[in-house]
């Protein structure tokens, strides 16, 4: 695979991004360094980590970057959940951005092991 993005994982990382830029827009101006600032840095995150990894020239290091967007990934969920504690989002929002959360860590885990089972290749 020539770039990281053509990496299902990363395209499904970007519209996570995307979804929470376009949500961060509505969010009250109190929320710019708190809610906003966390819940953009972790999204993005997500995808800068893939491509990271992607990048790296042995395999162990790919994992390594995949396993921090997973943490990311689960970071941003958590961030999702206090802004509908907060009433800043409701709950159908939430459910919808569950199911995109869903299929990006789906995905992530079928890369790492698809990386791991590289890796395996490699070695025997």
């Amino acid at each position: 695979m020539a770039s990281f993005t053509e990496l299902e994982t990363w395209k499904q990382a970007r519209k996570i991004r995307n979804m929470v830029s376009a949500l961060v827009k509505t969010f009250p101006s109190e929320e710019k360094y708190r809610l906003n600032d966390q819940i953009i840095r972790c999204s993005r995150s997500i995808g800068n980590n893939i491509a990271e990894g992607h990048g790296r020239f042995h395999y162990q290091d790919n994992i390594h970057f995949c396993i921090i967007a997973r943490g990311s990934l689960s970071e941003t969920l958590d961030h999702m959940i206090v802004a509908l504690d907060e009433k800043l989002i409701p709950e159908d929002f939430l459910q919808s951005f569950q199911i995109e959360y869903d299929q990006c860590l789906k995905l992530l885990n079928g890369y790492i092991q698809f990386i791991k089972r590289k890796k395996n290749n490699e070695l025997d």
